[in-house]
């Protein structure tokens, strides 16, 4: 029982040092990965060239698909160079198993010391992010030691030979038996380096050997659909085209597996090399076979999966959950719906006028109503940024994702003011049937404008961060500001001539005035922390001429 426990804590290690290595590369290149891909989608060939290489920095072609499919889904990449890449990735997949294949227990030792010394002594710098990754590689050469270590008494068990003599020699019950493993593990490559020293071992066949690799790949394959199964019609059409290109493959290789056993054994002694080749083989073959075919496995894939109508436009639209694989593409995600989150909050301050000149109460309560969806795009936004890994973050990132917080709950707030502002409309105006004198209307009106405007500007510098357009946001907010003080002092004077109409709607007034200038503020928050990192904040809005004559002033 010690000897099975010992080969499931082995096989858990080598999962998570392939975890490790995944999540430590896309946090020390997540964005230029995701630059990589997108540059690279010009044709097949580069694509699938692209592919491979990214596979081999994060050691899992299923985290590579969910990446490509993102910009599937996304619109920015087309499904045939995708699935162009995914044909690539499968091919490092399959290299990486043959590097980690090689007798490294020499350099395992070496990558964890040097990993955790790297990485606690600058765990915040990019060099400590590479140490993480060396780490990750030291677990993965360590866990096959162990493997290795675990599998030996096994083999020597009379009652685990007697079991597989006893199991029947099914290559379709070796293929599912592969699949399984590898959706369980999560890792094609863990199964399959698993499965070639449990060969080398002699625990199990090698006829049983090619067909659980055979599973392995179908595993990965359908790993990625059932990761991708809630997303939209596009995300999910790469998933299911890599997995029939798999299932189609294997079945092309299931009449010649004796063929390439005996081939194998000819030209190659090591068993454990042998089930590593297959691998390797496989997928090159599966590459070359596919790549031109990835223009009809596109029309297939999109018969099959049609987009879909869209229904509720005020739904969360671009929080990808299969993007939680990649915290960089993540971040992007939720900055986006962020943008979505404004573009609702926009069209409620836009109606707030309509209301306000025609006393639309049917406008005003469908305004009201769309509070609640505020609430619930901020919520998604909310929840969705809490399953991103902070763990996996650059510091860059990290910001990002500590501005997004800020904007949404700006944002949802501003939805919580707009919707008091219409309230207000309609119990202090549109049911007591009151009007506006002619000039403070013309007054509310011109900063409903500039309120528009900032919105509209601090969208743009949330999106793109130019320290110009943050300057630019605070000046409008110091214009804002002083709009405010000036209409105030115009609606007391009006007040000061017995104007009815601003007698009667002066609670309003200024609480309108009050309201804007509280929107106003949030939307300009945007702008500090952009400001506050190039170091174009002073620390403080007194004059330093003034100071000093403060404790003398009367009081």
């Amino acid at each position: 029982m010690i000897h099975l426990l010992n080969l499931l804590a082995a096989v858990a290690l080598l999962v998570w040092g392939t975890h490790i290595v995944r999540t430590g590369v896309l946090r020390l290149f997540g964005e230029s990965l995701r630059d990589v891909l997108a540059r690279s989608f010009s044709n097949r060939l580069t694509a699938a060239l692209a592919g491979l290489g990214v596979t081999g920095l994060v050691q899992s072609s299923s985290a590579t698909c969910l990446i490509v499919a993102s910009f599937v889904g996304s619109g920015l990449v087309g499904t045939g160079p995708a699935l162009a890449a995914m044909l690539g990735a499968d091919v490092g997949t399959a290299l990486m198993v043959a590097v980690f294949s090689f007798d490294l227990s020499w350099i395992s030792p070496l990558l964890i010391f040097v990993g955790v010394v790297t990485f606690v002594s600058r765990e915040s710098s990019s060099v400590g992010r590479f140490g993480r990754v060396l780490i990750g590689l030291g677990l993965i050469t360590l866990a096959l030691q162990l493997i290795v270590g675990a599998t030996r008494p096994l083999t020597a068990a009379p009652a685990v030979r007697a079991l597989l003599v006893a199991l029947p020699q099914d290559v379709m019950l070796d293929i599912f038996v592969g699949t399984l493993l590898a959706v369980l593990s999560y890792s094609s490559l863990a199964i399959v380096l698993l499965t070639a020293t449990l060969t080398a071992q002699g625990l199990t066949p090698a006829t049983v050997a090619l067909g659980l690799v055979l599973g392995a790949n179908i595993g990965s394959g359908l790993l990625a659909v059932l990761v991708t199964s809630s997303g939209s019609a596009e995300l999910r059409r790469l998933p299911l085209g890599n997995l029939l290109f798999k299932i189609t493959g294997a079945a092309l290789a299931i009449p010649w597996l004796g063929e390439a056993h005996v081939l194998l054994q000819n030209h190659v002694d090591d068993v454990h090399l042998q089930v590593v080749l297959f691998h390797v083989a496989f997928n090159v073959v599966l590459a070359l076979l596919f790549l031109g075919l990835t223009g009809p496995m596109t029309r297939l894939v999109e018969k099959l999966l049609p987009k879909a109508v869209a229904t509720d436009s005020q739904r969360p639209r671009h929080l990808d959950n299969t993007a939680l694989e990649t915290p960089s593409l993540a971040i992007s995600c939720a900055a986006r719906e962020a943008l979505h989150l404004a573009d609702v909050v926009e069209t409620m301050l836009r109606g707030v006028i309509p209301v306000l000149r025609d006393n639309d109460l049917a406008l005003a309560e469908r305004l009201r109503h769309m509070d609640d969806t505020v609430d619930e795009l901020y919520s998604a936004i909310k929840f969705y940024l809490t399953q991103i890994s902070r763990e996996a973050l650059s510091e860059r990132e990290g910001r990002r994702w500590t501005d997004i917080v800020s904007f949404t709950i700006n944002l949802e707030q501003m939805g919580d003011s707009i919707e008091r502002v219409l309230q207000d409309i309609e119990d202090k105006k549109i049911r007591r049937n009151r009007r506006f004198s002619e000039a403070g209307m013309a007054e509310i009106c011109h900063l409903h404008e500039c309120l528009l405007a900032n919105l509209r500007l601090g969208m743009s510098v949330f999106l793109d961060g130019h320290v110009r357009d943050a300057q630019k946001l605070l000046e409008e907010k110091a214009r804002f500001r002083d709009l405010e003080h000036s209409y105030a002092a115009n609606h007391i004077a009006r007040l000061q001539d017995n104007t009815a109409q601003s007698i009667e709607t002066s609670s309003l007034h200024l609480d309108l005035i009050s309201e804007l200038k509280r929107i106003n503020s949030l939307i300009c928050s945007v702008a500090y922390p952009i400001l506050e990192s190039a170091g174009a904040l002073a620390d403080t809005r007194l004059r330093p001429s003034q100071l000093a004559g403060l404790d003398d002033a009367p009081r």
